[in-house]
């Protein structure tokens, strides 16, 4: 069985604990290391190259913010994002970091356990409240021309709706009566038009864009 590898990166040990044991008591997710601060957290990903970097937003040197982004750079590994602060600009600026992903501290062990899964997977992952404070910011902000979506075939175009619809990979399949590997080549394809980092930018440009679910 292949084990998803995590690195966590939190400012409190009791809580990368906690998290540790809610990982690894799934069988399928191993914890290969851990972050005290955002400086911590770019190094151990450099060294140690996880498949997914849980990280909190407020921690000691570099946020977690900016943390993500140098992840991302640096490294192949996703980034979600774990913390108790739903406020706008943490969101956004999370997003736009480039994170796979973005949950509240109060989210189940079961719904970090299928978080971490998704973003390894390549899916995308929102909680509820935040897909929220993101539709509803770019409902409220002017905000800049975005891609162009004219070079997306009628598929891709299928598929991006899929995105932005929330749905997984295996959803968008199935309703597309698709291979999964087809809509993960199509993602790819997707990402590259779009000029984007990673699938949540994928799916703000859908929604912006009004570009309906399959």
């Amino acid at each position: 069985m292949t084990r998803v590898r995590v690195l966590l990166a939190d400012d409190h040990g009791a809580v990368r604990e906690g998290l540790r044991m809610v990982l690894e008591a799934a069988g399928d997710i191993v914890v290969v290391g851990e972050a005290a601060t955002g400086a911590e957290a770019v190094a151990a990903a450099r060294r140690l190259r996880p498949d997914v970097v849980v990280m909190d937003v407020r921690m000691p040197e570099v946020d977690g913010l900016a943390a993500t982004a140098q992840v991302l750079l640096e490294t192949d590994a996703r980034v979600l994002v774990l913390t108790t602060f739903d406020i706008d600009e943490y969101v956004l600026g999370a997003l736009a970091a480039g994170a796979s992903g973005f949950l509240l501290k109060s989210a189940s062990g079961s719904e970090l356990v299928a978080g971490v899964r998704r973003v390894a997977d390549g899916d995308a992952v929102l909680d509820p409240a935040v897909t929220r404070i993101v539709v509803q910011a770019m409902r409220s902000r002017p905000v800049a021309a975005g891609p162009d979506l004219a070079d997306l075939t009628d598929r891709e175009r299928q598929v991006l709706g899929g995105v932005g619809a929330g749905l997984s990979n295996a959803q968008i399949a199935r309703r597309l009566v698709i291979g999964e590997a087809t809509v993960k080549t199509h993602v790819s394809r997707i990402l590259s038009k779009l000029g984007v980092q990673s699938r949540v930018q994928a799916a703000v440009v859908a929604v912006r864009a009004d570009i309906p679910g399959p």
